[in-house]
């Protein structure tokens, strides 16, 4: 019997038209374009901007052009999965909120919140629901709108974030393409590291939490520089070790978007050279799920059938992994 795999047939990206430079952010917080590029390789990033938008609104403008792109309806969608962790609300999950405007009233959906790390959990989650033969089309998004817990009076954090979608089609293949392993893991002791405090049942709103600036996420940079580095490469050793891959098979090396010195870093311990690595931070910064997909909007008339490609995050919790995927 023929494996199914799931590949990747369509993808779409979507980045709000509201753009904070470098210099826009001296006017907020002690901080200075030479110093913000020298660290991160941040030029700029997106903002979703307007009253009541939330991250809804980039799933939707993803999805709805993977729509157009992919010539699919909206009820051929039998799963969609929002990789996020600025959902619209604490509930109803962001792929119901999202599936309702696209008019998609057949299937389901739920969301994944895994961080930094969400579009990767959630392609192996998806592939596999494709994988059992019984759904055709899965859409995986990984979207965050960080600006809405970002303390613009912090300068470690709120350099680093911009707002951001990138959705995926998988369907069915049986012709040696589509996402062909993955890595995935994850250690509670990241929670000290890299968090938000308030807004969940251990520290519900209230007054004092807000005025504490609870809200807002937290890291401690070093620490989780090195984690992310450390489980990065250790994880994209394991698939290539595990599918018997060099270096020199890989096409691409897709890093999640952290800061330019955690991806030169990886790429250079995993010794795959600069020009096969995919980077949007430039222009959009940090997007947290939305990295990945991102990378692959922009990237995607230098992809051919065949590609070899290789997925690398590291998230908050901390949760990271990397998945191998041949190019549909």
């Amino acid at each position: 019997m023929t494996q199914i795999r799931a590949g990747i047939t369509a993808v779409h990206g979507y980045v709000p038209e509201g753009v904070m430079s470098n210099h826009d952010l001296e006017k907020l917080v002690e901080t200075n374009d030479e110093w913000i590029v020298s660290r991160t390789g941040i030029k700029e990033r997106r903002i979703l901007e307007g009253e009541g938008k939330g991250c809804s609104v980039m799933v939707i403008e993803a999805v709805r052009g993977l729509i157009e792109k992919s010539g699919i309806a909206p009820n051929d969608i039998d799963l969609l999965i929002v990789a996020t962790v600025t959902g619209d609300r604490v509930f109803p999950d962001t792929a119901n909120i999202a599936r309702h405007h696209l008019g998609i009233t057949s299937g389901f959906g739920f969301d994944i919140n895994a961080a930094c790390s969400g579009f990767l959990y959630a392609l192996s989650v998806g592939a596999q629901f494709v994988e059992t033969g019984k759904y055709q089309n899965v859409v995986v998004v990984g979207a965050d709108k960080m600006s809405s817990i970002l303390d613009y009076q912090d300068r470690t954090t709120c350099i680093l974030f911009g707002d951001g979608a990138g959705a995926v089609l998988l369907q069915p293949k049986t012709d040696g393409t589509g996402l062909m392993d993955f890595e995935l893991l994850s250690d509670g002791k990241g929670e000290e590291f890299l968090y938000q405090k308030a807004g969940g049942s251990c520290y519900p709103a209230t007054v004092e939490t807000v005025q504490a600036r609870e809200h807002f996420v937290r890291q401690d940079g070093r620490t989780v520089f090195k984690a992310a580095v450390n489980g990065m490469v250790s994880s994209v050793e394991t698939v290539m070790g595990r599918n018997q891959l060099t270096q020199e098979d890989i096409t691409w090396l897709v890093p999640h978007q952290a800061n330019q010195r955690i991806i030169s870093t990886v790429a250079n311990m995993a010794k795959v050279p600069m020009d096969k690595v995919m980077m949007v931070i430039e222009k959009y910064g940090n997007t947290t799920a939305g990295t990945l997909p991102l990378c692959l909007w922009e990237y995607e008339s230098q992809l051919k059938s065949g590609d070899k490609i290789i997925f690398t995050a590291f998230g908050g919790g901390y949760t990271w992994g990397a998945s191998y995927l041949i190019w549909s």
